[in-house]
């Protein structure tokens, strides 16, 4: 039993950790939205519902946090290959002891077009500055994979990146009053350090080698000049008929 991501969520209550919580929640409302199928899991983190704006008529929460629907690990899914269209991973793979195996499992379940939803901190921020100091707890204590990183695993599994974005550009500190005077450096973030935010999202296809896409072949239709004149004639004639 993997307790992480039960104290993760504990932290998730604290005024960093509900910052942290609103701003990943309404990435993954913009993200899933659009993205169609029949059956999508969350893996692990109920307390952020990335699934709440799709409209999947099969949704799932699974893990091994609390409060999940379904029981089971992250690295070995109960679900058939290519079952599933999408698979949300909220920090899962910062407090996985295999994040790799995960992003393996992950591509297993996908079916072929399916949509996999990351996010996960940067060690590449201000963020992950605060890790090196001695002593640190939830959260500093995860992997803290790098996006770049994290893009070529993906690519090794015929995971294509897609879209990725930052947030959480204020500095970690838990006062609240501090995180409401900095939040102007959510608004400048993407300008002056678009990389810089504690937070990364990323959206991946996943891809078959050899597989195409069959689109409708159109072509155009001759008419027959003959046909033309005939068909005419016997509006004409119906319009003639219809005075009388």
């Amino acid at each position: 039993m993997n307790a992480e991501f039960d104290h993760f969520a504990v932290w998730l209550a604290t005024p960093l950790g509900r910052y942290v919580a609103l701003s990943e929640a309404a990435w993954f409302e913009r993200a899933a939205v659009d993205i169609f199928g029949y059956k999508a899991v969350q893996l692990e983190l109920p307390q952020i519902d990335c699934l709440r704006s799709n409209r999947m008529p099969w949704r799932l929460q699974a893990g091994e946090a609390t409060g999940t629907q379904l029981k089971c690990v992250a690295h070995e899914l109960p679900f058939d290959e290519q079952s599933l269209d999408l698979i949300a991973l909220p920090h899962v793979l910062d407090f996985s002891p295999d994040p790799h195996a995960v992003l393996r499992e992950c591509q297993r379940a996908l079916r072929p077009e399916g949509r996999l939803l990351i996010t996960g901190f940067n060690p590449w921020s201000l963020w992950g500055l605060r890790r090196l100091k001695p002593n640190q707890d939830m959260p500093w204590k995860g992997n803290f994979v790098a996006l770049p990183k994290l893009k070529d695993w993906l690519g090794l599994l015929d995971l294509q990146p897609l879209h990725d974005e930052h947030l959480c550009y204020r500095p970690p500190i838990q006062r609240s009053k501090w995180l409401e005077k900095s939040r102007f450096f959510d608004q400048a973030g993407d300008r002056l350090w678009p990389a810089g935010g504690g937070v990364y999202c990323l959206e991946a296809v996943k891809r078959v080698r050899g597989m195409h896409v069959i689109e409708p072949q159109w072509r155009a239709v001759t008419v027959n000049p003959n046909t033309a004149v005939a068909v005419e004639k016997m509006r004409q004639q119906a319009n003639k008929d219809r005075c009388k």
